[in-house]
């Protein structure tokens, strides 16, 4: 009952959808390992280059925060090895200087609570807590009355 040109744009767009989501890649095993095999050699140049600009102590707090926070860590990884790539660190990373860093991220990352007050939030609460037949009732009368002060005043 299908229409198999129907059946056709569905197979097509399974296969777009497919291959978007890595699922049935067509590499064979040997270009799989290939691409591992550069990615673990970059891996460990990146930790040989930080482990010859950092000091021990420096190594060691990068490591306790990348336990609790492996992407922050390796930002702070990344920001340390472009500022050596640029000339900008000629000798090894203290932990105090690590430190200062550490503090100048997180206060250009840090981000501010803005609190705002609305008043539809407050009527809609109002109105929601008091029975219809009150406000009905309560809220003309007290318009009269307002009128009536405010006539007597005149």
């Amino acid at each position: 009952m299908a229409d198999p040109e129907l059946e056709a744009i569905r197979q097509r767009r399974m296969q777009e959808l497919m291959a978007r989501h890595g699922v049935g890649n067509q590499q064979n095993p040997e270009q799989q390992k290939a691409q591992d095999d550069a990615k673990t050699e970059a891996e460990e140049r990146r930790q040989m280059m930080l482990s010859q600009m950092l000091s021990a102590e420096a190594r060691e707090r990068i490591a306790r925060i990348a336990l609790v926070k492996p992407e922050k860590a390796r930002g702070v990884e990344d920001v340390i090895l472009r500022a050596a790539q640029m000339g900008q660190i000629t000798e090894k990373v203290s932990e105090e200087r690590l430190i200062s860093l550490l503090e100048q991220i997180n206060n250009q990352t840090t981000r501010q609570t803005k609190v705002t007050v609305s008043y539809r939030i407050f009527v809609t609460l109002f109105y929601s807590h008091f029975p219809k037949y009150l406000l009905c009732h309560f809220l003309p009368f007290q318009i009269q009355r307002r009128r009536s002060v405010l006539e007597d005043d005149d």
